[in-house]
């Protein structure tokens, strides 16, 4: 009788945290799983999500994602390479994309072949958007391209947006050190998380 006592509600607390502890730990390791698998493969389109942009140049996080998605381009694992993202900050001369498709022509992806969104500010409204131009332009299937830790989130969203997505995550990254990894990989289980919630990520 006494060993139960002692367990009451402090046994019963410790456990819900244990169990809330187990939870956390499997969403990040599902995280880092996803941001592992490379399922690069033939499709209609390549989605490059926007990050940020200083003024015409894009960003070193921007930089390795357009990187990749225009050697997937390249590799002919799709005809056309889609740049998302608006305009940053105030009085920005060029939306994330615009930065995107100056960097992919400069690098030899073909005019015709690049789709442009400039209204997009968050993930969710990078794949929404993408998924109208694809819709708009009769394509169907899109490897997407982020950064390993983001892909698990991106895929999600891209499956909500109604588009057949693959992840390609990029094979660099700009998130290197130990502190910032581990910043990433805390804030995508907290926006894991928010999204099941909240439709703003």
């Amino acid at each position: 009788g006494r060993r139960r006592k002692r367990r009451g509600p402090l046994g019963w607390l410790w456990r819900a945290l244990l169990l809330v502890l187990l939870w956390l730990l499997g969403v990040a390791a599902y995280i880092v799983w996803v941001g592992d698998r490379d399922q690069a493969a033939p499709a209609d389109a390549i989605i490059v999500l926007g990050a940020a942009a200083y003024d015409a140049k894009p960003s070193p996080v921007f930089e390795e994602r357009l990187r990749h998605g225009i050697d997937l381009y390249k590799r002919g694992l799709a005809g056309r390479l889609t740049s998302t993202g608006g305009y940053g900050g105030h009085g920005a001369r060029f939306s994330e994309s615009q930065v995107g498709r100056r960097y992919a022509l400069r690098h030899g992806v073909a005019e015709e072949a690049i789709l442009i969104e400039s209204v997009s500010r968050t993930t969710r409204q990078n794949l929404q958007q993408a998924a109208t131009l694809m819709r708009n332009n009769g394509l169907h299937r899109a490897i997407v391209v982020s950064d390993p830790l983001h892909m698990a989130r991106a895929l999600r969203l891209s499956r909500e947006a109604g588009i057949e997505a693959l992840g390609s995550p990029t094979p660099t990254t700009r998130f290197r050190t130990f502190s910032t990894r581990w910043k990433f990989l805390l804030q995508e289980v907290y926006f894991f998380h928010r999204d099941l919630f909240v439709e703003s990520a």
